[in-house]
């Protein structure tokens, strides 16, 4: 994959890889997210990615959304932990008309005090439905049991108390405080040369810098492992055990990912899948999951089942952690799940969107991307005394929370 890379005179960094398609992609990724919020501010930064499509200095709410859609182009943006971004799908024929509209939106949006209000009522259905699906709801409730007291623990939607406080003035706070062009990364993936593409970007994004020193939530370090029961309306046991992990920067990152991948990654021969669903017939649903943040990381272990199997259940997943802490992998075995991985990886790189959104993100956080190629030669290169050692590291029992949500 080959990929160029041009810095704007005010911080901007462009990032183009050409294929040869007539889709293109176009993202512009701003780190600033969840973490950055104050107490008074938890939800702002997804607020904003609701927002900022509501009006700017010379389009309504409709001019906006009609600018990409009556091409046929998606217009799409998401908000997270450390990061926001805004993209869009579109007919290479559309480049300019979507970096027009984009540097419109990110720098003369308007957020009229009336689409406020509505939009509130929208964000706010939005955090009704996740509460009614204890099986999101858990995910998010344990990493604010994680990570107690820090910013990395708080949902993304907000809450409806601190919701009901925004306004106008606090969104463009937010934004003066963290929307920094040298912390802004444009993406794109589509057919179009380089010098015309960098041309377009400088055209609309030269904006003057802005001035002042973001202050960045500092890294978090004093976990502390604990067990919580919620008793809930519920017809399940949903349950979540985990510990922190490794940052997106460490290099135990990818070993991380092929022994959680064996563990209960996405596929049916898992070996939490094998156990809970297969051997069993414990659960509909099981998973484990590892998320790396940019100055530390989350792994867990999900699966729901009825309160009179979950003792069972539990059980069998905490055998399936002891068997990865004292069982060796064969060779046969260790090359069988970095094939595993390695061609699932190679799977996601069809996804020419997929492949954008992964730049963005990686570029915001290690200023390069990895290629494929990097990456299948560090898996392979990943050796069973490596994963033993992660394995008792991480899922070592006194390290591990639990949550739990009960009927």
């Amino acid at each position: 994959m080959e990929l160029e890379v041009f810095t704007l005179p005010n911080g901007i960094r462009l990032v183009h890889r050409n294929i040869p398609n007539v889709v293109a992609h176009f993202g512009i990724f701003i780190s600033a997210g969840t973490r950055n919020e104050e107490k008074h501010e938890h939800g702002i930064a997804h607020f904003i990615e609701h927002t900022i499509f509501k009006g700017t200095e010379k389009r309504t709410v409709y001019h906006i959304l009609n600018r990409l859609d009556n091409v046929g182009a998606d217009l799409n943006a998401y908000t997270s932990k450390e990061e926001t971004c805004f993209y869009a799908t579109f007919l290479n024929e559309y480049y300019e008309r979507t970096l027009e509209l984009f540097q419109d939106i990110l720098f003369h949006s308007v957020f009229p005090e009336k689409e406020l209000e509505k939009e509130k009522q929208v964000v706010m259905e939005e955090i009704r439905s996740y509460l009614d699906t204890p099986a999101e709801q858990i995910f998010d409730d344990f990493e604010d049991l994680v990570f107690d007291g820090h910013s990395l623990g708080r949902n993304i939607l907000g809450t409806a108390k601190t919701l009901k406080t925004f306004r106008r003035e606090h969104i463009l706070d937010f934004m003066r405080k963290n929307y920094y062009p040298d912390e802004m990364i444009l993406v794109s993936v589509g057919n179009i040369r380089f010098e015309k593409l960098a041309k377009l970007v400088i055209k609309y994004f030269n904006v003057s810098p802005q001035t002042g020193n973001k202050q960045n939530e500092p890294p978090f370090n004093n976990y502390i492992p604990k067990q919580k029961i919620v008793n809930k309306k519920i017809n399940q046991v949903h349950c979540l055990i985990g510990n922190t992990a490794y940052s997106y920067t460490d290099g135990r990152r990818i070993p991380m990912a092929l022994l959680n991948n064996m563990l209960g990654g996405p596929v049916m021969n898992s070996r939490l899948s094998l156990a809970l669903r297969e051997r069993s017939g414990l659960t509909y649903h099981c998973e484990s999951s590892y998320l790396p943040y940019s100055d530390s990381g989350i792994v867990n272990i999900y699966f729901g089942t009825d309160r009179e199997l979950y003792p069972r259940a539990l059980e069998i997943v905490h055998k399936e952690l002891s068997r990865l802490r004292t069982q060796k992998l064969t060779k046969i075995q260790l090359h069988t799940i970095q094939k595993q991985l390695t061609g699932q990886l190679a799977i996601a790189q069809e996804s020419n969107l997929g492949q954008m959104l992964a730049i963005g993100k990686s570029f915001l956080l290690q200023n390069h991307f990895d290629p494929i190629e990097t990456i299948i030669s560090r898996i392979r290169a990943t050796t069973a005394e490596e994963l033993l050692e992660i394995a008792n590291d991480v899922f070592e029992p006194s390290k591990l929370s639990t949550l739990t949500f009960h009927p």
